[in-house]
């Protein structure tokens, strides 16, 4: 069974799943990386006023309004999608309420550089979960970089930047399940762009992850109770780019990136994300970046050399 809106494009013609070309794919995917190095911080300001909930709330409502718009105006509504579709959306809108909802938890126990750094991750497990639910690498390609990226993580989660509360590892453990979450996002959604717009993805799964966090709201309150007045104009300001940039135009290009590069190769790029998190976290936070820090990334980053040589080699 299929269920279809019979508005079309303003030119009444239907949209067309082309693919983009590689160049164009690859700058949108370091677009997305950069923003999202940027909203590791904005994320951490926007705590100062908002629970993590609030903030993932009011960031979802803000970019889904601005991508309805867009697909409006793009493709004049016109949507056709089957059951198993539906199904497929729904459960990739879990991976985006995970992603946006588990990092702003846990950014609330370990500073922004730490987040960022973690989330450097993001590139060995893409590929490794790649390789184990759509095979498109040997799981023996990937391995022994998964190894060094999470010993990594690890190093900097025990003992590396100073924690913003009292539970460094719950934090830790909390981002990188948002990394998790994101990663299984990738991968899902590059099967049904094959079939639906990269646009029309986004904000079906972005309703999804909405719609779930609502009744969330009245267990972590902040906002709700001190009053609309107690948020700071720079607290505003990180949640207005947390729904512009960091949900609207970078989530609508990572998904276009994936489309035209695929999730492993694209979520090489991702290594931009730390390396702005952790410079903007230093300039605008004060948080400070020391050895431990550095043996992290550094560790972090060769596992995703060790996994795209590997790789590499083998689509040769």
């Amino acid at each position: 069974m299929e269920y279809r809106l019979t508005a079309r494009r303003n030119d009444g013609i239907p949209v067309a799943m082309n693919q983009p070309s590689t160049t164009v794919a690859y700058g949108s995917v370091v677009l997305a990386a950069v923003l999202w190095g940027g909203s590791i911080v904005a994320q951490k300001m926007a705590l100062g006023s908002f629970s993590a909930v609030e903030a993932s709330v009011l960031r979802d409502i803000g970019g889904l309004a601005i991508l309805l718009s867009i697909w409006w105006s793009q493709e004049g509504g016109a949507l056709t999608i089957n059951r198993a579709d539906m199904g497929l959306l729904g459960l990739l809108g879990l991976g985006v309420l995970g992603n946006h909802l588990l990092i702003l938890m846990g950014l609330n126990y370990v500073s922004g550089a730490v987040g960022g750094v973690i989330i450097g991750s993001s590139p060995v497990v893409t590929a490794l979960l790649s390789a184990m639910l759509i095979r498109d690498v040997p799981l023996r390609a990937v391995w022994a970089g998964a190894l060094l990226s999470f010993a990594g993580v690890g190093l900097v989660s025990v003992a590396g930047f100073q924690a913003a509360g009292e539970h460094p590892l719950l934090g830790s453990m909390l981002v990188f399940l948002g990394v998790v979450s994101w990663t299984l996002y990738s991968i899902g959604s590059r099967a049904i762009m094959a079939r639906v717009s990269a646009l029309t993805v986004n904000w079906t799964t972005l309703l999804v992850a909405t719609v779930l966090q609502i009744p969330l709201l009245w267990t972590d309150r902040k906002v709700m109770n001190a009053g609309i007045g107690s948020v700071t104009t720079s607290d505003w300001l990180a949640l207005g780019y947390l729904i512009v940039f960091a949900t609207a135009v970078a989530q609508q290009a990572w998904l276009f990136g994936v489309k035209g590069v695929g999730p492993s190769r694209a979520s090489v790029l991702g290594n931009l994300t730390p390396v702005a998190a952790i410079g903007l976290s230093a300039l605008i936070l004060g948080e400070a970046i020391g050895l431990i820090e550095m043996i992290g990334i550094g560790l972090i980053l060769a596992g995703v050399w060790v996994v795209n040589r590997q790789t590499a080699e083998r689509n040769n």
